[in-house]
């Protein structure tokens, strides 16, 4: 359990559709807009933050594809000076969580008391791929390329998709259950965004054209206003699964996320309200086929170490990587007692998740935490739990309170 260590700011850029309005964002540009917006929002200097801590899946997509330092060079974009150290870090969707984690614990160790945790992604600028090229010594004929997003996941292993629907089949969730919790998600963060709940963590962007006016993007736009179940129920499995289908995923999305965390002295010196309190973190890690469980496990492990009951949280965000995996964790929770797997469920991503907001997966894990905490705040304080999996089954978890 964490002590005195508190979150002063925090925003994301709105997410991004696959090859969307963000498509011809810089991935250091992409990073710098919420890593420069976090500082400017509390009137905090560069010069304040000991750390930044970012996360980073695929460095493909920047232009310095070998060793680019990501989170320093997305720091430097940001205007931070340059004596600021910093971590590039991967752990795939785990990974904006886990930078976050990693500078509480460098504050628990007394080495920092101030830094700025995130991390951005982006889909659409990742390129496609030849391999060997230059040891084989090609002089004739044509050239195969790799498309890394087909098939999403890890060569050694099965796609993640294929997993998550072996786990839900296992639980006995059917396809109807994950096409309703997609349905749910999309409803719910339309209601969210209707009433302005997502104006405390979006900052707007103007993006310049080519040709015509600027767009002017508010909004997720992996959210479909449209979605019904019986559209939902139209979409085939993919890769071969029964339940998991692309209306029941998340997106492939671009998008950046990052939070300034401190020691609450270093609030108080700098004249700064804390809008949360950190009161744990966890990361945990499991058989590489069981994924959807992650939540579960690193929900427990947070709970264990703060001393409390999932009675005593407010509100619980498990991130959509599939709809199967809020699904399997809230089972795995609650020993699948119904009262309080219903119970559970009901204060569960209660303003949609990845599936409605999209998924830009090493920004994500900062998402949960922020939009917790602005919740929290609308509805008076509490306890909120924010959980997250990826990486061949990591997870990891945070419990926040206001």
């Amino acid at each position: 359990m964490y002590k005195d260590i508190v979150i002063v700011s925090a925003v994301r850029t709105p997410f991004g559709r696959y090859c969307g309005s963000l498509r011809e964002y810089d991935y250091f540009d992409l990073g710098a807009l919420p890593m420069k917006e976090v500082l400017k929002r509390v009137q905090v200097t560069g010069d304040q933050v000991d750390e930044v801590y970012w996360g980073v899946g695929d460095t493909s997509v920047c232009k310095d594809v070998y060793t680019s330092v990501a989170a320093r060079q997305t720091l430097l974009r940001a205007g931070l000076p340059p004596q600021t150290p910093s971590v590039s870090l991967d752990k795939a969707c785990v990974s904006a969580m886990s930078a976050v984690h990693y500078g509480c614990r460098a504050m628990v160790a007394g080495e920092i008391v101030c830094a700025i945790g995130g991390g951005a992604t982006s889909f659409s600028q990742e390129p496609l791929i030849v391999r060997g090229l230059r040891w084989k010594g090609f002089r004739l004929g044509d050239v195969t390329m790799e498309d890394p997003l087909f098939a999403l996941g890890y060569k050694d292993f099965n796609p993640v998709s294929v997993d998550t629907d072996n786990v839900a089949a296992e639980y006995g969730i059917s396809r109807e259950e994950q096409d309703e919790w997609a349905m749910r998600s999309h409803h719910n963060y339309g209601q969210a965004w209707e009433t302005g709940k997502f104006k405390d963590e979006m900052m707007p962007l103007e993006i310049p054209q080519k040709k015509g006016e600027p767009i002017f993007l508010n909004i997720d736009e992996q959210y479909r206003k449209d979605t019904t179940l019986e559209k939902l129920a139209r979409l085939p499995g993919i890769y071969g699964c029964n339940g998991v289908t692309a209306g029941n995923a998340p997106g492939l999305n671009d998008g950046a996320t990052a939070i300034l965390f401190m020691k609450r002295s270093k609030a108080d010196e700098l004249g700064l309200r804390p809008l949360a309190e950190i009161i744990s973190m966890s990361s945990i890690a499991i058989s590489p086929d069981r994924m959807p469980e992650g939540p579960a496990y690193a929900s427990m492990k947070a709970l264990d170490q703060a001393g409390l009951s999932l009675d005593d949280i407010d509100f619980v965000e498990i991130n959509e990587a599939f709809a199967a995996v809020p699904l399997v964790s809230t089972l795995l929770m609650t020993d699948k007692d119904k009262e309080k797997v219903e119970a559970l469920r009901k204060k569960t991503n209660i303003n949609g998740s990845a599936i409605a907001i999209g998924h830009p997966n090493t920004a994500s894990g900062a998402r949960l935490i922020m939009n917790l905490m602005y919740e929290l705040h609308r509805r008076g304080g509490g306890y909120a739990l924010g959980a997250i999996c990826g990486g061949l089954a990591q997870a990891d978890a945070c419990i926040i309170k206001v």
